[in-house]
């Protein structure tokens, strides 16, 4: 792939502002993109677009394939005459810059229930959901059994099912296709309306000359419709549970590692396949962005198994990954490899030679290079050409947050390397990674705004609290265009 010296905003849709709780695919989302073409900011990268599970997160998805029905705008279901004003009455008091996840969900699920009997009450888009649907029957008839179960099931988790259930026996498949089929009928109603909205979204983006990144997790949830339809893909015992789980070993930061509980694939049956199942994966993600970002690259070099009964991550092994065969495969069904190789943690040589192999950009996050080493690879004027110079992404704490709470050595290092006096340092910082030599240089929204650390998106290895912040209304001044238009300006990645 082609890159071009340019530069972006990490900013995943629900932190988009909205009055109905949570950003989404509607009218703010238009606004952002028009203030990426006139700053003259050529990229837009977001987290996994896909529906959440556990603890909200985008990395614990119900589907690789599905989008976020969360997402979908309540304007533009009122545009398509789907939604009235009326049935946004009852719109609970959201805080204009957090998601209550656990408030939104249910009056979401209300209005998202109303727009679908007002499609089964109306013409509107019969044909093109029918046409919607065939054309996506590969993964779509499989998320929406499973998500009709879930619903069926109070949402205890597949390997808590009947075990016909469980197990996909036909004629409970068969059963349960019948007995639910309105419920059926509804998720994929939603599906074509996330895709819809999103293919409209992308399509004015692509004409603003704004480049949308995406996200792959490396793994997928347990609990979601890839591994309990295609169970003979991952390690898992004769009841479902995983024998080996992911994660990642002991170091400084986490004395017993970082378990995350992902089942660990079967890379030799995806081997056997040609590696059919990642071939979709990306074709479909690349149909909704022009790069990914693929997550935890190191994995396809060589990967932390632990346990499945295991309680930390301290127990477990380095296995080999699936190495250059795998990209070789992707890259021969693609005919390239739009990606930005999330190279972080643990870097053995074998990781960079794998990202190397195939002229993969990796990630400089500069928020780390402020120990002392005047060579450190996090420095902005050691990276090569080839990489994507982050101040910091979604797991990371904010600029200001962390100068907050630095110790003074390491903030006087900071100072020294950028020649400020630390008044304005998350647009120091900005400027640092945009004057690097660095193709691509990204910023969180939290960064250009100058925010704490309340409006940090993720604390890696905890549960609550996470995913919530949310840009409040108006903050997309002239001001700030016109600051980073300038900036865009005088360090070349202007797009035009």
């Amino acid at each position: 792939m082609q890159y071009s010296r340019s530069s972006g905003i990490l900013l995943h849709p629900t932190s988009l502002a909205s009055a109905y709780g949570i950003g989404d695919l509607g009218p703010e989302a238009y606004r952002f993109v028009d203030f990426l073409k006139r700053s003259g900011t050529g990229l837009w990268q977001m987290l996994p677009l896909n529906p959440t599970g556990y603890g909200d997160s985008p990395y614990q998805s119900f589907s690789a394939f599905a989008g976020n029905h969360y997402l979908i705008s309540p304007e533009l279901l009122i545009e398509d005459g789907l939604l009235v004003q009326e049935d946004l009455a009852d719109l609970p008091n959201y805080p204009p810059d957090r998601i209550s996840f656990g408030d939104l969900i249910p009056w979401k699920m209300k209005i998202l229930k109303a727009a679908n009997q007002r499609f089964l009450d109306s013409s509107i888009f019969q044909r093109e959901v029918e046409t919607f649907k065939q054309g996506n029957e590969g993964w779509l008839s499989d998320y929406a059994l499973f998500m009709a179960l879930k619903d069926a099931h109070g949402g205890i988790p597949w390997t808590d099912w009947e075990q016909p259930l469980r197990e996909r026996e036909s004629t409970a498949l068969e059963e349960a296709r019948a007995t639910h089929a309105e419920t059926i009928a509804a998720h994929e109603f939603w599906q074509f309306i996330f895709f819809r909205q999103w293919e409209q979204l992308h399509q004015y983006a692509k004409d603003n000359d704004v480049k949308m990144i995406g996200d792959i997790p490396i793994y997928v949830a347990h609990d979601s419709a890839d591994v309990w339809a295609h169970p003979d893909m991952y390690y898992l015992d004769e009841a479902g549970q995983p024998t080996m789980v992911a994660g990642v070993p002991p170091d400084y930061f986490s004395p017993t590692g970082q378990l995350w509980g992902n089942p660990i694939y079967r890379w030799d049956k995806h081997a056997e396949t040609g590696y059919a199942w990642w071939i979709k994966r990306f074709r479909a993600s690349l149909e909704l962005v022009e790069i990914v970002r693929l997550d935890h690259f190191r994995g396809f070099a060589g990967y932390w198994a632990v346990p499945g009964e295991a309680e930390t991550a301290e127990g477990g092994e380095w296995i080999p990954g699936p190495g250059a065969h795998f990209f070789e495969a992707i890259k021969e069904a693609l005919g390239g490899l739009p990606i930005i190789a999330e190279d972080l943690g643990e870097i053995t040589p074998d990781v960079i030679e794998l990202r190397d192999q195939f002229d993969l950009p990796g990630m400089k996050i500069l928020q780390f290079a402020f120990d002392g080493a005047a060579d450190h690879p996090f420095l902005p004027h050691t990276y090569p050409e080839n990489s994507t110079a982050y101040t910091g992404v979604h797991d990371n704490e904010t600029i200001r947050g962390w100068y907050l709470g630095a110790n003074e050595h390491n903030k006087d290092i900071a100072r020294r390397y950028l020649s400020v006096d630390g008044s304005d340092i998350a647009w120091d910082m900005i400027r640092s990674a945009w004057n690097s030599p660095a193709v691509y240089a990204l910023a969180q929204m939290q960064d250009l705004l100058d925010l704490d650390n309340y409006a940090r998106m993720n604390y890696p290895s905890t549960l609550g609290g996470n995913w919530q912040w949310r840009m409040m209304p108006g903050v997309l001044t002239p001001e700030l265009e016109n600051k980073l238009r300038e900036l865009n300006q005088v360090t070349n990645r202007f797009s035009s």
